[in-house]
């Protein structure tokens, strides 16, 4: 083969392993769509199936729970299991979940069909960082992971509305079709792209052990928890803290909303360009960030312009969106050869935290206002810049 011919099929190579890295940003969209969906589908599944919406939103609390406990034992059960098979068959059983929850005549089947989702996504979601690890060079480590977790942020904040239009246009199940068909269309682009790629070879209880026992990784697990229960535990109810708090007009409410997932976009691509070389700045910024635009939000008086409402959602919005992949990069580049039981660790917390924020979130506005919510989330988010301060910055 001459140099030219071997420059061809390098391109060719190059250009195969970014489209898989874009399958997987694809895969992370669906599966927290998947997720974090029924949030804005609750009145609608609450009625059809005669539940109260408290009751109904145990298919958001438990789905997250289980996703938790499923990337620990992914690590513990799946890590020998070749790659590529175990992503397709994982989201196999993503999209087949979504249909039957589509389908299902009982809340039963319903809450059944999420469970099953819920293993597969936390054992899929486990995965996924380290992979992005697997299939780019060290230098490049950080812009495929903000490719592939951008799916996460993007879906965090236009999964749900996306899906209250869906159900809006034709019903909560053509919402629950339409993400049955993301998952498959990105099951199959995983097939074809997707490259044979080696197993974890730090794997099972000693492994998650022996990444709990490093002090790094408890402050960034610390950090973790903390932003992200606050942030979830604020977003959740960001709806009618603009329109009952702020009393903030409804037909700019999902404006601003789209605001927030833009800046989300914005950050991925902020992220995706300095995180190689700046990560722990970036993660210090976007904590500082998020704190003092939620803060702010929770401080503004009723009848607040919403040009202003709307930048300290940018604020707010971007600082997220770094921060979801500024840890990840952060454990993947600390994790080496135990990038599955670490990312494992890292995604069972990530996901407690989404269902922990929700509960604690209800909790704190049963005995404070909306904007008292706020504030308090503000705080939180604050207190996890100490451990990221104590953290020395990684090596680029």
């Amino acid at each position: 083969m001459n140099k030219t011919e071997n420059l061809q099929v390098q391109a060719v190579v190059s250009w195969r392993i970014w489209l898989a890295v874009v399958a997987l940003g694809v895969s992370s969209f669906a599966i927290v769509t998947t997720e974090l969906a029924p949030i804005g589908l609750l009145s609608p599944l609450a009625a059809e199936f005669g539940q109260t919406e408290g009751r109904a939103g145990l298919i958001v609390t438990a789905y997250a729970w289980v996703a938790a406990i499923a990337a620990l034992l992914s690590a513990t059960l799946l890590g020998r299991l070749p790659r590529k098979p175990l992503l397709v068959g994982l989201m196999l059983v993503l999209t087949i979940s979504s249909t039957i929850a589509a389908l299902g005549s009982e809340f039963s089947t319903l809450l059944g069909a999420r469970m099953v989702g819920a293993l597969a996504h936390g054992a899929f979601w486990a995965m996924i960082g380290s992979i992005g690890a697997q299939l780019v060079p060290a230098r490049q480590v950080g812009l495929a992971t903000s490719i592939i977790f951008g799916g996460v942020s993007v879906a965090s904040v236009l999964g749900v509305p996306l899906a209250n239009l869906l159900a809006q246009l034709d019903g909560w199940r053509t919402a629950f079709m339409v993400i049955a068909a993301l998952s498959l269309t990105a099951t199959l682009a995983i097939a074809w792209s997707v490259p044979r790629l080696s197993a974890s070879t730090a794997i099972g209880a000693d492994a998650l052990a022996g990444v709990l026992k490093n002090r790094t990784f408890q402050r960034i697990y610390l950090a973790t928890a903390c932003a992200i229960t606050a942030h979830f535990a604020a977003f959740t109810f960001i709806e009618p803290m603009l329109s009952s708090a702020l009393n903030i007009r409804v037909n700019l409410i999902s404006t601003l909303l789209l605001v927030f997932g833009v800046a989300g976009v914005v950050g991925n691509i902020i992220s995706g360009k300095l995180i190689d070389r700046h990560l722990k700045r970036l993660v210090l910024a976007s904590l500082a960030l998020m704190a003092l635009s939620v803060l702010a939000i929770g401080c503004l008086p009723a009848e607040s312009p919403a040009f202003i409402v709307g930048a300290l959602l940018l604020g707010w919005g971007a600082g997220v969106a770094i921060l979801f992949v500024g840890l990840q990069t952060w454990i993947l580049r600390l994790a080496g050869q135990a990038a599955m039981p670490a990312s494992a660790i890292y995604v069972a917390i990530f996901n407690a935290a989404i269902g922990a924020g929700a509960l604690l979130g209800g909790i704190v506005l049963s005995i404070f206002t909306l904007s008292g919510l706020m504030v308090i989330a503000a705080v939180a988010i604050a207190a996890s810049l100490v451990p990221v301060i104590l953290i020395k910055p990684p090596a680029t």
